[in-house]
C-alpha cells in the first residue's frame, strides 16, 4: 500500500471518527460542521473529474450545484405546501423524499450539463473557462429574478426532507447519509479514472493528437466526463440545501464554484481525496480563523498561494509525494 492510499484511509477514517466522537459528547455542531464537509467534498469530486482527468478547468460548476439545490427545494417546497408542481401530464405535487429529490437532482444537472459541455467543450483554454463562468452567470441573475422560487431572497424549508428508515433531523444519521454518498462517489471516481474510458480521458488531456491517431474522439470523452461531473455537482447540491434547508441564488455564483475549485487545488489536482482534504481544510479554517476575524480568507488566499508555488500537487501530493493513488 502507497502512502498516498494510507493517507486517503486515514482522512475518510478522521471524517468518520470526528462526528461520532462529537456525537458521543453531544455536540451537534461539530457534526453540522463533518456533514458540510462532506458534501463540499462531494462537489469538488464531482469537479475534479472534469479537472484532474479530463484537464477541463471550470468556473461554472456552481450551476450544477446551484441546480441541484433548486431541484430539491422547489419539489419540496410544492411538497410541503400541497401545491401542485404541475397537473398535466399527470398530477405532482412534489417530494419530500431524498431518493427521489436526488434523481431529479442528478437528471437535470446532467442535462444542463450536457447543454453546456455541447457548446463550451468546442473551445479550450481562457475561452472555455470565460463561457462556463457565463453560463453559471446566466443561471445566477435567472435565480434572482425567479420571484415564484423567492428570487433573491431564497426558498426556505420548513423541515428536512425524509430518508426511509432514518430521522433525517438527527445530525448524526444526515451525517451517514453524506458520508455514505461521498465514499460511494470517490469509488466511483476510482474505477472510473483506472476504467478504459479514464484511461483515455487523461490521455486525451496529455496529447489530444495521439489520442484521435488511434480512432478516439477527445470532444465525446469530454464531454461524458463533463456530464458525470455536473451530475455528481448537482447531487452536492440538493444535500447541501437539504443540510441548511434552504437554497439560494448564492449557489449558482461564480464564488461558488471558485469555492469548489478551491477545495480541489488545495487537496490537489487530480488526486483522488483531493476534495475531501482541501473541503475539510476549508472547513477548518472557516470554523477556527472565522470567529478571530471576518476577512479570515486572507489567510486561505496566502495557503492558496503557497500550495500553488511549492505544492502542486496540493496537500495529499506534498505529503505523500509524486505517486498518485487510485484506491
Amino acid at each position: 500500500m502507497t502512502r498516498e492510499s494510507l493517507l486517503n484511509w486515514a482522512m475518510i477514517g478522521a471524517l468518520l471518527i470526528v462526528p461520532l466522537a462529537a456525537w458521543s459528547l453531544d455536540e451537534p455542531f461539530i457534526i453540522t460542521l463533518a456533514t458540510k464537509a462532506a458534501i463540499l467534498a462531494l462537489a469538488g469530486v464531482g469537479l475534479n473529474i472534469a479537472l484532474g482527468l479530463g484537464g477541463l478547468i471550470s468556473l461554472g460548476h456552481a450551476a450544477f450545484f446551484g441546480i441541484g439545490g433548486y431541484a430539491m427545494g422547489i419539489l419540496a417546497a410544492h411538497a410541503q405546501n400541497y401545491e401542485p408542481l404541475f397537473q398535466w401530464p399527470f398530477l405532482f405535487e412534489g417530494s419530500n423524499q431524498m431518493p427521489l429529490i436526488w434523481l431529479v437532482a442528478v437528471v437535470l444537472s446532467a442535462l444542463a450539463a450536457l447543454v453546456i459541455g455541447a457548446l463550451s467543450l468546442r473551445t479550450s483554454g481562457v475561452y472555455f473557462i470565460m463561457i462556463t463562468l457565463a453560463f453559471g452567470q446566466m443561471l445566477y441573475y435567472f435565480a434572482i429574478s425567479w420571484s415564484a422560487y423567492g428570487g433573491e431572497d431564497g426558498l426556505s424549508i420548513w423541515v428536512r426532507n425524509e430518508f426511509p428508515g432514518l430521522n433525517t433531523l438527527d445530525p448524526i444519521q444526515f451525517f451517514a447519509i453524506a458520508y455514505v454518498i461521498l465514499c460511494l462517489a470517490l469509488f466511483f471516481a476510482a474505477r472510473l479514472a483506472a476504467s478504459p474510458f479514464g484511461l483515455a480521458l487523461a490521455a486525451a488531456r496529455q496529447n489530444e493528437d495521439r489520442v484521435e491517431a488511434v480512432g478516439l474522439t477527445p470532444f465525446k470523452l469530454r464531454m461524458v466526463a463533463f456530464v458525470i461531473s455536473g451530475a455528481i455537482t448537482g447531487l452536492a447540491g440538493a444535500l447541501f440545501a437539504d443540510l441548511n434547508r434552504f437554497v439560494s441564488p448564492t449557489m449558482l455564483s461564480w464564488h461558488t464554484s471558485g469555492e469548489i475549485m478551491i477545495f480541489v487545488i488545495l487537496g490537489g489536482v487530480g488526486r483522488l481525496y483531493g476534495p475531501v482534504a482541501g473541503a475539510a481544510l476549508y472547513i477548518l479554517l472557516e470554523h477556527l480563523l472565522g470567529g478571530i476575524s471576518d476577512y479570515w480568507q486572507i489567510f486561505l488566499g496566502v495557503l492558496l498561494l503557497l500550495i500553488v508555488l511549492f505544492a502542486r500537487g496540493g496537500l495529499i501530493g506534498a505529503i505523500a509525494g509524486r505517486e498518485k493513488a487510485h484506491g
